[in-house]
């Protein structure tokens, strides 16, 4: 399975559809305003959202919809990233509500060298968020730094991180 990319295999204008989707869950929806003392009754309170809103329901905090798909973004877009740099923007288009399933892609929108390191790139990517009738609920755009092959290649390849596994021994296996 491919996790990331290197600044070489990204190609201005290609999108990436990113599997599998997500059904958001009352829990999730709960634990994430927990989590971020987001305490609005909009989002956590049923008896509130349906008599005083114009949804009638709970809605989904929008920072949860735009982490999830910032997380399903990852093992196509910055799963090497050197580093987030910047997100541009942030729209919530449309409200998610609990048993909604979340799908996103990103679109590569350009794409240049780093001025101040050779073995290294920016990306410009836009990300779009929709629920399972294709109803567009969140987009934003950011701008990741991603390393060259030269980078990789430099530091050991993929994972140089990860530890050889030994095989047994036939000592070890008595």
């Amino acid at each position: 399975m491919q996790f990331g990319r290197t600044y070489e295999e990204f190609e201005v204008g290609a999108v990436y559809k990113h599997w599998p989707g997500k059904t958001v869950t009352e829990y999730d929806d709960h634990l994430f305003c927990l989590l971020t003392m987001n305490h609005h009754p909009l989002h956590m309170d049923a008896n509130y959202a349906e008599k005083t809103t114009d949804f009638g329901r709970n809605v989904v905090v929008g920072n949860y919809v735009y982490s999830l798909l910032l997380g399903m973004s990852v093992p196509d877009v910055s799963g090497k990233a050197i580093a987030n740099l910047e997100i541009e923007s942030l729209r919530h288009v449309a409200p998610t509500f609990h048993g909604d399933t979340i799908y996103g892609e990103t679109t590569v929108l350009d794409k240049w060298p780093s001025r101040s390191k050779d073995d290294r790139g920016i990306v410009h990517v836009e990300t779009r968020g929709y629920k399972q009738d294709g109803t567009l609920v969140c987009v934003f755009r950011r701008k990741v730094m991603v390393p060259t092959a030269t980078y990789i290649k430099e530091r050991g390849g993929e994972q140089p991180g990860r530890p050889e596994l030994n095989a047994p021994s036939e000592k070890t296996e008595k």
